[in-house]
């Protein structure tokens, strides 16, 4: 008997994969999650003045299997959502791991590892001495908690209500609060 294994490949994103990135990202974290807008956005803060693309994407027989978007240093925002006095690096060494999806048919298998592990070798690249992350708590079984936690990842601390706003002010709907997103995310370190 043989058993046929999907083949898999990684490369960094470009603006050509624009639509089934936001596609696979609203199927995992919720409508809205990605817009044309946001992303477009998003894409420019994950290049680094050295030319590294801090994005990549995972195929699965040539069809989109994974995301992971990175933004680089001096690319993101220190809100009130960040404990900076709690970092062991200053912000400008840090990557910020803005979001990860992984399609559900094929989740299991590594591709998220394999992301998260492309963005770090860029980010170090760029000069990272870690990556910081908000974590979604209630991703269904913590799944995303545990996940980023095996690949090393430091607890900081958890904020209560971190995408409230954007689904009031973006049209973001969760999936799991069933719109209005009262989600608590941990705020994680990724020492490099």
């Amino acid at each position: 008997m043989t058993i046929n294994s999907p083949r898999l490949s990684f490369r960094p994103l470009t603006e050509a994969d624009f639509a089934d990135v936001i596609e696979l990202g609203n199927k995992v974290h919720g409508e809205n999650y990605l817009t044309p807008e946001n992303l477009a956005d998003y894409f420019q803060r994950g290049q680094t003045e050295n030319g590294r693309n801090l994005h990549w994407l995972a195929f699965s027989d040539d069809k989109l299997a994974g995301i992971r978007l990175t933004f680089a240093p001096g690319k993101w925002d220190i809100d009130k959502y960040c404990t900076p006095s709690a970092w062991p690096f200053a912000a400008e060494e840090l990557c910020y791991f803005k979001c990860s999806a992984v399609d559900h048919e094929v989740q299991g298998g590594g591709i998220g590892k394999s992301l998260l592990m492309h963005s770090i070798v860029e980010a170090q690249g760029a000069g990272c001495k870690g990556g910081l992350a908000h974590i979604w708590r209630q991703s269904p079984n913590n799944s995303a908690f545990e996940y980023f936690s095996r690949c090393g990842g430091e607890l900081i601390a958890d904020h209560g209500k971190r995408w409230l706003q954007s689904s009031l002010d973006d049209g973001y709907y969760c999936p799991v609060c069933d719109g209005d997103c009262y989600c608590t995310a941990a705020e994680m370190l990724l020492r490099f």
